[in-house]
């Protein structure tokens, strides 16, 4: 709260200060001085008067409209009046002889009431001059009184009384009272009745401590209230609201009472305000606040809310404490006065006065004080002094215009403080002004005068010093007027906003309105303007384009409109009324055009005037001459959305959108991450024709058919056709067609039309725009009729679509098709047949066809798709007509089974046999064409051979039972196996003793229980080999072991073989003991072939006993001279033994080289190679003992192929051995003699061997050197030389994987064709050279 003034000069103030603020209008303080006078005080503590009286002044009283002042002086019969409008005064003799000690003018009239020391009463009436004098009224002094709004007078006095008078003095009423009444009110009591009587109750203080209400309608029920005594004596009490009473207590306290009956004796609300004393409380109804002094302070509260406190006034220097308070009836000012005899004066409420430039504003924030901030720009404020009190306020660029009535002062805002610039005196009262950078516009009486602020002397710019608006001629009247940078833009009671350009200084514009204007609001470029009419209607002008657009839901109530000053947001404004705040946009470019929408409404604050808008943020004017701000609610997302939910989210986005503000919608999307908010402003982004932001938002959805569509068009320029296509991608079609063809290019509309199939739309543009197109667009809309079966239209359609054009060939033989197809379906058959028949499309006589058969039409429908190569359907169609001719024609060409089966049917009927078997057989009916052969043709041969080809079960059952008619059981049980009759087939066999042909027929595919049923037959036939067979196909391995142990043992007999299967398969220990003890000989004494025991070992995967088995085998096969046998058994269990990765026995692996030396023999012989075959052979005769059955002939062998190699030495040493006893006899004639002269004259001369390194160490040995005696490790041999193997020339065996001297092994290959060691097919291309043979150097391959 600011201090207006003080008044402490002891000289000017009597003690206690009586003081009175003049009523109604509250410009005039009137105080009484110490030296018998009344000072009259201005609101700013000026001294306007003085008035001398006799002597002290008694009382004194303002009149209700505050225009004369009345006084009373001590000692004194006059009553002295001031007049506040002549400040003169003049003197009334009331004619009363005693002291005068009371003087209260009337609430409603011009009557003064006066009541003396001694109870007498003067009621005067200054208009008439009549004075009615009551005398009597009291017995003693009266001291307080109070005039209601029916002018009746209640009055108190020290006898205890108090009285009601009426205003021709007059007692109504009179009642007693318990001691001294003071401080009497008028009021309402609150009651149940809402009808009101006028003030009907008196209340009145009684000694200071009870509250007296007295109703005047229950004059018998008086009441009075007493309060707690810790609240001390009652100071004051104000009533307030509705028929509430505020009561002030000597000890700080104040309390609020109800009157209403029910309510009486209850405290509302209490609360100790000061802590020592309380000394007054005032009430000021237009503030709607109560005031208390006490402890030094003045505190405010609100009455709407009583417990908060609304402001405090500290007053340390006052001592002595505080006195009396007294508002202004405006409540502008608060009057307080204090013990020692000050007074003082402060502002309560301020006059809202305040405009704005741009960012700038100007305020009253006292009475005489205005201030100018830029708060958005962060200038400093500029606080300006100003002369008077000001009713307007206007600020520009670089001044400040205050005024009152018909003149204002104008100030300089410079870099160097305020400076004073003029006034000027106008030709009526300012009703507003405005500023710009150069000129004043102010409007009074209809007109405006614009004119410069600071004149320029030169002559030039006389003519554009000052102008009237409007001109003479113009007897219009202006009723609202702005200005802006450059236009002075007024509206008139004719409806006419006139545009006038300052700078060529002449009128560019105007706008003709049905109505008067009656306010106005450019934005801040003049641009865009809202003005209001008569009707209250709100309406946005765009001058540029001279367009209009109505605001919606505009309140009757807006006091004004402000313009968002945030550039970005240049299409926002608000406009406002006392309560609310409603933000408006104007969208200029959307799809559907411009336009302005309510985006919402905001509560405003109490008693706060908008002044300026920027980015959402309000910036208020309060009575208290300060600034507040307000978020709008429509902007709440610019207060951060952190804590914010989803559905918070949700709602600010919408007002985002809203606002056109897409990077904070961007924001909110991404907090939301939300498909359908991010949808949700993409279809803004199109609303309003922002494509890039569109396109960045369909991007980050991954829309890629949008990107793609919007990106074609962004660079559109014709505003109508991109809105178009953005309509239609919004799906809003309509929209679309008006903008298509308001554009450019009208034709898109047509295009449109047809892309979405609006056929009926589409060929009414088309009759416009492109009368060309109208055939292919009859076309395609017959095709829709067509498919929703409209087939009138669909044929009118397709006739109007033919364009006779060779050209358009295609298009017009659719057509034709089309209108076959229709003629058919609206019954004109024979035109529909013949126009399909002449048209070349196969199509089109399947569909006719197929038409006329759902229309039963079936002649017509088998000939048209006969001669549509349709001959499957056509054979169809005419089997359904009984025309076997026509169908018996087109069987060659038919493939659908159906037909021939339905034909073969008909033929077989008619006992055609042999041509209803080969239609049966077309149609795959394998069982028909088996019963015809057999039946009918009696061709067993044919139908056996369908069977075995078609493995058809219901044909074998037929060959089945025609076999068993001639008595050929076997051939019965082999068709009866086949039809899947195992237990038919069985039970023949039994029957027939045909079993053994039933067991090879079922082969591998029976059950379990086949098996075992053919197994007890044989068992009980006491066929064991059989028995055992089909026991083991039924996994009985002990009963299977049993009948093939007791098989006869002949050489040939698979009784064995099968045995050991078993035993192999079952992998029981009793059953593999019972077969070695049987081959043992230990059963029956007779020990079988070794061979058997191998196998076994084999079966049961018993690879080490197999081997030491093999090796025995061998030496037996090798003792008898089978050396190729021992060789394979010997290589077999090799590579058996390498599969396992069992190491293999050193004798197996010496004696498979020996014997594979022997065999290499045959081989180099038989090539010629006798340096080879020598000494392979020598490496045999050495290991002679293992050929015991041949010794003469291998050593003979040896000798000769010695010589003939010239190893004459080996050959003289081997012939010596020959020549012993035991040998010589044997010696082949042919050979003796040569071999005996050997010996006698021997040739010791032989060819040195030829050495070759050790693949293991590289040390040089002869070739047929097994044993390297550097590393001494035995050493892998060429299969095809015998020689040992070098590792530059490696070569392995594709198929058994044994070592090969690659060069000899591909030199041997050119000759043979089989591997020496395996036997199988080798081709030299097959070898490869290996190059790293280091995995194959593993010597612990073979046991040592």
């Amino acid at each position: 709260m600011k201090r207006v003034f003080s008044l402490t000069e002891k000289a000017v103030l009597a003690v206690p200060v009586q003081y009175s603020w003049q009523k109604t209008l509250g410009n005039y303080l009137a105080v009484v001085g110490f030296d018998h006078t009344v000072k009259i005080f201005d609101r700013h503590g000026q001294k306007r008067d003085e008035i001398n009286l006799p002597s002290n002044c008694v009382a004194m009283d303002w009149d209700a409209d505050g225009d004369t002042l009345a006084m009373l002086a001590e000692k004194s019969s006059i009553i002295y009046l001031w007049d506040a409008n002549t400040n003169k005064s003049n003197q009334v003799d009331s004619g009363m002889r005693d002291q005068m000690s009371f003087l209260l003018w009337s609430k409603v009239g011009a009557l003064l009431a006066v009541g003396t020391a001694k109870g007498n009463l003067l009621l005067y009436n200054p208009q008439t001059s009549r004075k009615i004098p009551v005398l009597g009224k009291h017995t003693k002094r009266i001291t307080c009184g109070c005039w209601s709004m029916q002018n009746l007078l209640a009055l108190g006095s020290e006898d205890r009384t108090v009285t009601i008078s009426n205003q021709e003095g007059d007692t109504i009423r009179q009642t007693m009272v318990r001691a001294e009444p003071s401080d009497i009110q008028f009021s309402v009591m609150k009651t149940d009745e809402r009808a009101s009587q006028g003030e009907c109750t008196v209340s009145v203080l009684v000694g200071k401590k009870t509250l007296f209400l007295f109703n005047l309608s229950d004059p018998d029920n008086p009441v009075e209230l007493a309060f707690q005594q810790q609240y001390g004596n009652i100071v004051s009490y104000k009533w307030y609201g509705d028929g509430y009473i505020m009561i002030g207590f000597s000890l700080g306290y104040f309390v609020v009472i109800s009157t209403h009956i029910r309510e009486i004796g209850q405290e509302l609300f209490q609360n100790h305000n000061h802590k020592d004393n309380l000394t007054s409380i005032s009430i000021s109804h237009a503030l709607n606040k109560a005031a208390s002094c006490g402890d030094n302070c003045i505190k405010i509260q609100d009455l709407t809310e009583l417990k908060e406190m609304y402001a405090i006034i500290n007053l340390d220097d006052e001592t002595k404490g505080l006195d009396r308070l007294s508002w202004t009836d405006d409540g502008q000012l608060l009057a307080i006065s204090t013990q020692r005899g000050t007074l003082h004066v402060f502002l309560t409420k301020l006059p809202v006065l305040g405009d704005t430039c741009g960012t700038r504003i100007a305020n009253l924030t006292s009475l005489l004080e205005v201030t100018v901030a830029n708060y958005v720009e962060g200038d400093s404020p500029i606080t300006v002094a100003v002369d008077v009190e000001p009713n307007f306020i206007a600020v520009g660029p670089y001044h400040l215009a205050v005024g009152m009535n018909n003149r204002a002062w104008f100030y300089l805002l410079g870099d160097n403080g305020v400076e004073k610039l003029k006034d000027v005196e106008y030709l009526g009262t300012v009703a507003s002004m405005c500023l710009n950078s150069d000129y004043a516009a102010a409007l009074f009486e209809g007109k405006v005068q614009l004119h410069m602020i600071e004149s320029e002397s030169l002559e030039a710019q006389e003519e554009r010093e000052t102008r009237l608006f409007p001109s003479r001629d113009d007897k219009c009247k202006i009723l609202c007027h702005a200005l802006t940078a450059d236009f002075l833009i007024y509206g008139t009671n004719a409806g006419v906003i006139h545009y006038f350009f300052i700078e060529d200084w002449q009128y560019i514009n105007e706008y003709r309105h049905a109505m008067s204007v009656r306010k106005i609001f450019p934005d801040p470029s003049g641009t865009r303007l809202v003005f209001i009419d008569d009707k209250s209607d709100g309406f946005v002008y765009c001058p540029v384009n001279d367009t209009v657009f109505e605001i919606p839901n505009l309140s009757p109530t807006i006091k004004g409109i402000l313009w968002e000053n945030w550039s970005a947001d240049n299409g926002v404004f608000v406009a406002y009324d006392d309560d609310k705040v409603y933000t408006y946009v104007f969208h200029k470019d959307t799809i559907q055009g411009s336009k302005v929408i309510l985006a919402g409404g905001t509560k405003l604050p109490f008693s706060h005037k908008p002044l300026l808008l920027y980015n959402g943020e309000l910036t208020c004017q309060t009575e208290s001459g300060k600034t507040n701000s307000v978020l709008l609610s429509t902007h709440t997302f610019l207060s951060g959305l952190k804590e914010s939910g989803a559905d918070d989210l949700k709602r600010v986005l919408t007002q985002a959108l809203m606002l056109k503000r897409f990077s904070d919608a961007w924001d909110i999307c991404k907090s939301l991450n939300d498909k359908s908010s991010w949808s949700e402003l993409a279809r803004a982004c199109l609303h309003h024709m922002d494509v890039d932001f569109a396109i960045r938002v369909y991007r980050t959805i991954g829309n890629v058919g949008m990107v793609m569509s919007l990106e074609q068009i962004k660079g559109i320029e014709d505003q109508n056709l991109l809105a178009g296509h953005l309509a239609m991608f919004s799906n809003d079609f309509n929209q679309a067609q008006d903008l298509y063809l308001a554009s450019s290019c009208p034709v898109a509309a047509l295009e449109m039309r047809r892309d979405l199939q609006h056929w009926d739309s589409a060929l009414q543009l088309a009759k416009r725009l492109a009368p060309d197109q109208i055939s292919f667009i009859s076309k395609e809309y017959a095709i829709q009729l067509e498919f929703t079966g409209d087939y009138v239209n669909a044929l009118a359609h397709y006739e109007k679509g033919m364009t006779g054009d060779n050209k358009y060939q295609e298009h017009d033989e659719a057509c034709l098709a089309g209108v076959a197809r229709m003629s058919i379906r609206m019954g004109d058959i024979r035109r529909g047949v013949n126009q399909a028949i002449k048209h070349p499309s196969r199509l089109l006589k399947k569909d006719c066809g197929a038409i006329l058969e759902s229309m039963k039409q079936l002649s017509e429908a088998a000939q048209l798709y006969e001669k549509g190569q349709y001959y499957d359907k056509a054979a169809s169609v005419y089997i359904r007509c009984k025309n076997w001719a026509k169908v018996g024609e087109l069987l060659p060409y038919v493939t659908s089974p159906k037909i021939h089966l339905q034909y073969a049917k008909a033929k077989e009927a008619d006992g055609r046999y042999k041509e209803a078997a080969l239609a049966y057989e077309n149609a795959k009916e394998w069982d028909h064409v088996i019963r015809i052969e057999l039946d009918h043709l009696n061709n067993p041969e044919e139908a056996v051979r369908i069977v075995r080809e078609t493995k058809s079960i219901d044909g074998a059952k037929m060959v089945a039972r025609f076999f068993l008619r001639l008595g050929d059981y076997g051939s019965a049980i082999q068709f009866l196996v086949l039809s899947k009759c195992n237990d038919e087939a069985f039970q023949l066999a039994q029957q027939h003793n045909q079993m053994e042909v039933y067991a090879d027929i079922i082969g591998s595919d029976a059950t379990v229980e086949d098996y075992q049923s053919i197994a007890l037959y044989f068992e009980g036939e006491k066929k064991h080999f059989l028995a055992g067979k089909f026991f083991l196909l039924c996994g009985q391995h002990a009963r299977a072991l049993k009948h093939f142990l007791k098989c006869p043992n002949t050489e040939d007999s698979p009784a064995i073989e099968m045995a050991i299967e078993t035993v192999g398969q079952a992998k029981e220990e009793t059953l593999t003991n019972q077969l070695i003890d049987y081959l043992m000989g230990e059963s029956d004494g007779m020990p079988k072939d070794a061979k058997y025991l191998f196998h076994l070992y084999m079966a049961l995967q018993q690879y080490r006993e197999a081997a030491r088995t093999a090796i025995i085998i061998a030496r037996e096969e090798q003792s008898a001279g089978n050396y190729r046998s021992a060789h394979d058994v010997l290589f077999s269990m090799y590579i058996e033994l390498k599969v396992q990765k069992i190491k293999i026995p050193s004798e197996m692996a010496t004696n498979l080289m020996i014997l594979h030396s022997y065999v290499l023999v045959k081989i180099h012989v038989k090539r010629g190679d006798h340096i080879k075959g020598a000494r392979m052979l020598i490496r045999v005769a050495n290991n002679i003992s293992k050929f015991p059955s041949h010794v003469v002939p291998i050593l003979t062998s040896t000798v000769i192929e010695c010589h003939r190699a010239g190893l004459k030495n080996s050959a003289f040493s081997f012939a010596a051995m020959l020549m012993r006893p035991e040998y010589r006899n044997k010696i082949d004639l042919k050979y003796k003699k040569k071999i005996e002269a050997m010996v006698r004259h021997p040739d010791t001369s032989e060819v040195e061997e030829e050495t070759t390194p050790c693949p293991f160490c590289g040390f040089q040995l002869p070739e047929c050197e097994l044993l390297c005696p550097g590393c001494k490790n035995n050493l892998p041999y060429c299969i095809a030389t015998g020689r040992h193997m070098v590792k530059e020339d490696w070569a392995m065996c594709p198929c058994c994987s044994f070592p090969a001297l690659y060069t000899e092994f591909r030199s041997l290959l050119e000759t043979e064709a089989t591997c020496p060691m395996c036997s199988e097919k080798v081709g030299a291309d097959q070898l490869k050279k290996v190059t790293d043979c280091s995995q194959y150097l593993k010597p612990d391959d073979v046991e040592q």
